[in-house]
């Protein structure tokens, strides 16, 4: 099974979301798939073992994603450049990224978005319902220009792209951790009684 772009968005919303319940509905609703192509991408992040089935849930499998980010990435799912067009900034030029790095002289990084309000070169989104996804939802968004970061940014942007994303990502293992360890409400404790 070889993997599709829209494969990183899917899990990259699962990792926004932490670990608030969803469906492939909703998911498909949020990032304008069909539920059809959000099933798909998860099947094939299961099969590419970026993502795993804990406890009858699917979950991204934060360290194989976090290694194929930092060192696949740009290589399997690189960027188009393009002319200059409206759009949404992105890598550097948008947040974290945007906090951490001063901009130079060049025209910011922007995905391709009639909405958008910032006029740049263009920088092919991962997916392309992507912009849209992002527009509602603040993590995401910040995860996918760190994602471009890595997919276009020089050696100093890819660096601090590489370090914020990991530092996201622990901060996600650690919720669901204590996510797992916790009883379900269901179950009583071993001699307790009602």
């Amino acid at each position: 099974m070889i993997l599709k772009p829209q494969d990183i968005l899917v899990l990259l919303k699962l990792v926004a979301q932490g670990d608030r319940a969803w469906s492939y509905n909703r998911l498909a609703v949020k990032l304008g798939m069909s539920p059809s192509e959000v099933h798909g991408a998860i099947k094939r992040a299961i099969a590419a073992n970026l993502a795993v089935v804990l406890d009858r849930q699917i979950q991204p499998n934060l360290r194989n994603l976090e290694e194929f980010l930092i060192h696949g990435i740009r290589y399997a799912f690189a960027p188009d450049r393009g002319e200059m067009t409206r759009g949404m900034p992105t890598a550097h030029a948008a947040p974290p990224l945007s906090e951490k790095i001063v901009p130079d002289q060049e025209p910011p990084p922007v995905w391709p978005d009639p909405e958008g309000t910032v006029r740049g070169m263009l920088f092919s989104p991962l997916y392309r319902s992507a912009p849209e996804a992002s527009r509602n939802d603040p993590a995401l968004y910040e995860l996918l220009a760190l994602v471009d970061g890595i997919r276009g940014g020089k050696a100093r942007e890819r660096n601090i792209a590489v370090k914020e994303l990991t530092r996201r990502f622990n901060r996600y293992e650690k919720g669901t951790e204590s996510k797992l360890k916790k009883p379900h409400p269901s179950r009583r404790a071993a001699g307790s009684s009602k």
